[in-house]
C-alpha cells in the first residue's frame, strides 16, 4: 500500500478519523498500531504476495527478519536515549559513539550484505539474500539524529517506548522520509490533536498537489524514460538520449516532491507538522542553493550531524594519523569536509560505484563553487541582470542533469554497470537527425505507453500540460509566495484561477492513473523507497 493507491485513500481518512476522536493518552498508541499495520502490509506486498512454495517460505523469513529488526531498533534507540540523557561526560560521548556506530553498522549490513561473498557461501539457505527493510535508511538517520540531539541537550529523551516508536516509524514518513527531528515531532506526539477544518482543507490541498506530481507527471514520464534507459539504449540517438535524461530529472523531482507533499499532508491531517523536503530547487543559481532546496531533510541532516561534526573536530584525535595532521591543521579543511559529506551521501543513496561517482560529482560542484567564491568573491544577491541569473540556473540544471545519468543507471536493472554510462555518453554524440529523433520519440511512446497514433499524441499533450501545471505552481511558490508551502500557494490564487487549478489537478490525477496500464493500480512505487 503506497500513498497513490486507492487502499491508502481509505486507510488514511479512517485512521485520521479514529485518531482524532481518541483520548490524548491513547492517540500515540493508536498511531503506532496504524503504522505497524501500514508497514506490515507493505512488507507483505514486497516480499510475500507474489510468491508460492519454498520461495514464499523464504520471503516470510525475510519479512519476519525485517519486523524483528524494526522492533529491536526501536528498543535500542529508546534505551540508549535514556542512558545518554542520564550519563555524565565523557561517558555520554562514549555511549553516543557506540550507539551511532551500531546503527550505522546495521544499516551497512543490510545495504551491502548482498554484495559481499557471504551470499554465495550460503547459497540455498534462507540467508542467501538478506531483505532490504523498507525505509531502513530513513529511520536509521532519524534515530541517529535523535540520539545526537539528546546528547547535545537539544532534545529531551522520550521516556515512552510507544512515543519513541511512533516517532521512528510513523506511517507517513517510514518508507521515504522526510527525515524528522525528535525535538520537533516528539512534543507533538505528546500533545492532544482534534479535528480542525482549516487544517483538514489545507492537508487535502497539499495531498492533491503531491498526488498530481506523482501520478500525472512522474509516473507518466517514467513510461518513456524506462523505455529509453533499457537494454536497447544503444539504439537511440543523441537527442533522444538527452531528452530522456532531462525527463528522468523531472520524473525523480516530481516523484519525490510528490511523495514528500503527500507525507506532509498525511501528518497535517492528524495535526502533526512534518518538515518540508523540497522548495523549487530548479530556481537555484548555485549548488549551495540547490541543496538547500532539494531533499532538504537529508541536506540539513548532513549539515548538522556530519559536516559540523567534521568541521569542528580536533584533528589531533584522528586515529593513527592524528599527530601528523595536527602539524598542518587544527580542524579539517572545509573542502575536505564537503568532499566527505557528499561522497557519504552518494554511498547512502546506493551500494554501487555509480552512486559513489554521483556523490563525487556533487562534491566537485560544491568545492568548485567555494573555490570560485574565494577567487572572485561571493556573487551579489541584488542588482544582477536577469540574463545572468537565468544563465546560472541553466548551468546548475545542466550539471545536475549530467550527475543524474549515474544516478539513473545506478538505479536501473544493470546497476553498477559503467559500460552503460559509456554507451550513453557515446550515443549522445551520434544520431543528430531531426527525422531520427522524431521517429525514436514516437517509437518510445508507442512501446512504453500505447501503439496508437491518437494515444501517442495524447501522451505528448498530457505531458506538456502536466509539466506546465507543475512548474506553474513552482513559479508561483518561488516568485510570488517566497517559498511558502504548496497548499498555501494553491489557496492563495485568485478565486477563478484557484478553481481552474482544482479541476485541472483532479482531471490530471484521474487521467494519470488511467494512463498507467489503463487502471487505478496506483502506478509505480516511489523512487526513494529503494534507498
Amino acid at each position: 500500500m503506497t500513498f497513490q493507491q486507492p487502499s491508502y485513500f481509505l486507510f488514511l481518512p479512517v485512521t485520521a478519523a479514529i485518531y482524532l476522536k481518541l483520548p490524548r493518552r491513547a492517540q500515540a498508541s493508536f498511531l503506532l498500531a496504524a503504522s505497524a499495520l501500514f508497514y506490515g502490509l507493505n512488507l507483505h506486498s514486497s516480499y510475500v504476495s507474489a510468491l508460492a512454495g519454498a520461495a514464499q517460505t523464504q520471503a516470510l523469513f525475510r519479512c519476519g527478519l525485517s519486523v524483528a529488526l524494526v522492533i529491536g531498533l526501536a528498543l535500542f534507540v529508546w534505551h540508549m536515549a535514556l542512558r545518554i540523557s542520564k550519563a555524565e561526560q565523557p561517558k555520554k560521548h562514549r555511549l553516543l559513539t557506540g550507539a551511532v556506530a551500531a546503527l550505522l553498522v546495521t544499516l551497512a549490513v543490510f545495504k551491502y550484505y548482498n554484495l559481499s561473498p557471504l551470499p554465495s557461501l550460503l547459497q540455498g539457505t534462507v540467508l542467501e539474500k538478506l531483505p532490504f527493510p523498507l525505509g531502513i535508511s530513513f529511520f536509521t538517520f532519524t534515530a541517529i539524529g535523535y540520539l545526537v540531539d539528546v546528547a547535545r541537550g537539544d532534545c529531551q529523551a522520550e521516556t515512552s517506548l510507544i512515543n519513541t516508536s511512533a516517532f521512528l516509524y510513523f506511517f507517513g514518513t517510514v518508507t521515504s522520509g522526510p527525515i524528522c527531528r525528535g525535538g520537533r515531532i516528539l512534543p507533538q506526539l505528546r500533545a492532544e490533536h482534534r479535528f480542525d477544518e482549516t487544517r483538514t482543507v489545507n492537508s487535502l490541498r497539499l495531498f492533491a498537489v503531491g498526488l498530481f506530481q506523482k501520478v500525472a507527471i512522474a509516473d507518466v514520464l517514467a513510461l518513456v524514460v524506462n523505455q529509453v534507459f533499457s537494454e536497447n539504449m544503444a539504439t537511440y540517438g543523441g537527442p533522444m538520449l538527452l531528452l530522456a535524461l532531462v525527463m528522468y530529472t523531472f520524473q525523480l523531482y516530481f516523484d519525490f516532491a510528490g511523495y514528500s507533499n503527500m507525507a506532509r499532508a498525511t501528518g497535517m491531517l492528524m495535526g502533526i507538522d512534518l518538515p518540508e523536503n523540497f522548495k523549487t530547487p530548479f530556481f537555484a543559481t548555485n549548488f549551495s542553493g540547490f541543496w538547500s532546496r532539494w531533499h532538504i531533510s537529508l541536506s540539513s541532516w548532513l549539515q548538522d550531524y556530519l559536516f559540523m561534526t567534521l568541521a569542528w573536530a580536533d584533528v589531533s584525535k584522528t586515529p593513527l594519523v592524528g599527530k601528523q595532521l595536527a602539524k598542518k591543521w587544527e580542524h579539517f579543511p572545509v573542502e575536505l569536509c564537503v568532499f566527505l559529506v557528499f561522497t557519504f551521501s552518494g554511498i547512502w543513496h546506493g551500494n554501487t560505484m555509480l552512486f559513489f561517482v554521483w556523490g563525487l560529482l556533487q562534491a566537485c560542484y560544491r568545492i568548485g563553487e567555494e573555490l570560485l567564491h574565494r577567487r572572485f568573491g561571493k556573487p551579489k544577491k541584488k542588482g544582477v541582470p536577469k540574463h545572468i541569473v537565468w544563465g546560472k540556473r541553466a548551468v546548475v540544471f545542466v550539471l545536475w542533469n549530467f550527475s543524474m545519468l549515474f544516478f539513473r543507471i545506478g538505479s536501473g536493472p544493470n546497476t553498477g554497470a559503467f559500460s552503460e554510462c559509456g554507451t550513453y555518453l557515446s550515443g549522445v554524440l551520434h544520431g543528430w537527425s531531426p527525422v531520427r529523433f522524431a521517429t525514436e520519440l514516437w517509437s518510445a511512446i508507442a512501446a512504453g505507453f500505447y501503439d496508437k497514433p491518437i494515444m501517442q499524441l495524447a501522451w505528448l499533450g498530457f505531458v506538456a500540460v502536466g509539466l506546465f501545471l507543475g512548474f506553474y505552481l513552482d513559479w508561483q511558490q518561488f516568485f510570488h509566495f517566497k517559498g511558502k508551502s504548496a497548499d498555501i500557494v494553491l489557496a492563495g490564487q485568485k478565486r477563478s484561477v484557484k478553481w481552474i487549478l482544482y479541476y485541472a489537478l483532479v482531471i490530471c490525477i484521474l487521467a494519470g492513473l488511467i494512463l498507467q496500464n489503463g487502471g487505478f493500480g496506483g502506478g509505480q512505487s516511489f523512487s526513494y523507497a529503494n534507498f
